[in-house]
């Protein structure tokens, strides 16, 4: 099987998405990671990217709302190369309208083999990374993705 890689430039393109009960973690995340964050492109679903353009001044793409199909717009996103960063913190304990398209996000990441953070101390880790301020290139190893 063919592999290919695709690169990820130094300026990151992030997708912030945050079920209700996790909200308040991702806002607190971003304000405390708000000048390493103000580096990169910025993505979210609507009512997530509302909260953090309004609470941290961040610029910030809004995508409608996760149940309103911002999931998949999103998703939409990392196939078509246009968001190549994921933090979706994700509430396992609530049941959700919309659990389809999460885990089609979550498996579509996967897939094309994206950095995923579903929670804080994941996203901490990624956000310290070196290799956030350096090009990286993601391998591709699936025949069906070209």
């Amino acid at each position: 099987m063919q592999q290919k890689s695709i690169l990820i430039e130094t300026r990151k393109r992030i997708a912030l998405i945050a079920h209700d009960n996790k909200k308040q973690d991702m806002l607190e995340w971003a304000k405390y990671n708000k000048e390493l964050l103000r580096h990169h492109d910025l993505f979210a679903t609507g009512t997530t990217g509302g909260m953090l353009s309004k609470e941290t001044g961040l610029e910030i793409k809004k995508f409608f709302s996760g149940p309103l199909g911002g999931d998949q717009q999103v998703g939409a996103g990392i196939t078509d190369g246009t968001i190549d960063f994921l933090i979706f913190f994700w509430d396992p304990l609530e049941p959700h309208p919309h659990d389809p398209d999460v885990k089609a996000l979550l498996r579509i990441a996967v897939v094309w083999n994206i950095p995923v953070a579903c929670n804080r101390a994941t996203a901490d880790f990624m956000i310290s990374s070196p290799l956030m301020s350096e090009p990286y290139y993601r391998l591709l190893s699936r025949k069906d993705v070209s």
